[in-house]
């Protein structure tokens, strides 16, 4: 059974017809990139998974349980997090403050661990602890935002245009990251602008355009197809 489902969802901004019917599943272990234009509709899909937009019809099945009608931060406690476009850390708190506040749903007692472990995994971090976030460079604000929604434990990890913004050296360091996060047993949704870098780590890929999935297919079958190459790789 897929960790996630999503169902003929159909989603609407008032009387834009934001999301048309689209269907997709993400399974345990996999990362899954959807890949599309800007207003494709991709981080409205990720605001409806999260519970911060709702859909007219259809629904989203994660972890066998149906998410109508549950309230977003209960979402994150069933193990859903998301890491939202433009990092949303919290500037006047420290790094550390910043991690805490991801945990907010878990037991004390765990707090103290998890800290550590986002702390090897960025030890970028750990140096600027103390830091105010606000004072970060928009990389270490990515990964701040990343190791926030790790504190949560997250059984699928939601990241939305995380390489926004970023110097090129930095997006190949996020990226790193996350294939990492995926070779330690992370389900990763991957929404993203730079579908070249996006499919080139995915085991799977959606296409999204106005609202619509058009696409298919494993990663490498994405970046091999000629529209796709066409429309979105500059080739």
């Amino acid at each position: 059974m897929a960790l996630l489902e999503v169902n003929y969802i159909n989603v609407y901004y008032g009387a834009i017809h934001a999301i048309k019917g689209i269907s997709f599943y993400v399974n345990e272990g996999e990362i899954v990139t959807l890949i599309g234009a800007n207003g494709a509709g991709k981080s409205t899909t990720l605001k409806t998974i999260s519970g911060i937009m709702h859909p007219a019809t259809g629904n989203i099945v994660f972890d066998g349980k149906d998410l109508h009608g549950v309230p977003a931060h209960k979402i994150v406690s069933m193990g859903l997090a998301q890491v939202p476009e433009g990092r949303r850390v919290f500037l006047n708190m420290t790094v550390e403050e910043n991690l805490e506040m991801g945990a907010y749903t878990q037991p004390n007692g765990t707090i103290s661990s998890s800290l550590e472990d986002v702390y090897e995994r960025f030890p970028r971090l750990k140096e600027r602890r103390r830091q105010i976030a606000g004072t970060l460079s928009g990389g270490e604000q990515q990964m701040l935002a990343m190791g926030r929604a790790l504190m949560s434990r997250p059984k699928l990890m939601m990241l939305d245009e995380p390489s926004m913004g970023l110097a090129p050296i930095l997006v190949q360091q996020i990226f790193d990251i996350i294939k990492e996060l995926h070779a330690s047993g992370s389900t990763i949704l991957l929404v993203e602008q730079n579908a070249q870098k996006a499919l080139s780590i995915a085991d799977r890929g959606y296409v999204l355009e106005t609202g619509n999935i058009v696409t298919t297919g494993t990663g490498q079958e994405l970046l091999n197809s000629d529209s796709i190459k066409k429309a979105y790789l500059g080739g």
